[in-house]
């Protein structure tokens, strides 16, 4: 079941996410960053801000009282951003990140917002063609990546964002 994440699930969310994107845990699954970033991906007090933030909805996939997923939406002015899409490692694959991508396509509808777009880690090439399978596009564009005390590389290659869209209205 897909719903609206509160600030109830946020021990929950910080959990998933970290175990999914970073450390030992995320090498269970084809989504992990552990090879390429160090630190952790989010924090109690990152995910309470982003979802007392109006503008944020953060969706979960619960199953059995489990969150087994989740994924970021940010309104934008024209198009809605997706962010920290996330499936548990051990049940990546099993079409949970699909149903999470098709429920943001949604959400996009219902604001109005005809875009969805992303950044994805350059070197995540994996990732980009899972996203491009599912109508995403590269746009050319490129950000530089924000090493912080959070999120600190650790790989040879330096890491930038590519910006991928999805026309869905």
């Amino acid at each position: 079941m897909i719903t609206k994440a509160t600030l109830e699930n946020v021990s929950q969310l910080n959990k998933l996410i970290n175990s999914a994107y970073r450390g030992e845990s995320s090498k269970k699954g084809w989504t992990t960053e552990a090879n390429i970033l160090e630190g952790l991906r989010t924090t109690e007090e990152e995910l309470t801000e982003m979802i007392q933030d109006y503008k944020n909805t953060i969706l979960k996939f619960t199953e059995n009282d489990q969150i087994i997923g989740c994924v970021l939406l940010v309104e934008k002015e024209q198009e809605l951003y997706l962010g920290m899409l996330t499936v548990s490692p051990e049940l990546q694959n099993s079409g949970v990140g699909k149903k999470l991508l098709q429920q943001a396509e949604i959400h996009a509808l219902e604001l109005g917002l005809p875009t969805i777009v992303m950044t994805v880690i350059s070197i995540r090439e994996e990732l980009i063609a899972w996203y491009k399978r599912n109508g995403y596009a590269d746009t050319g564009v490129r950000e530089p990546f924000p090493a912080s005390d959070v999120h600190i590389p650790i790989a040879e290659e330096p890491l930038e964002f590519i910006v991928m869209k999805k026309r869905i209205g």
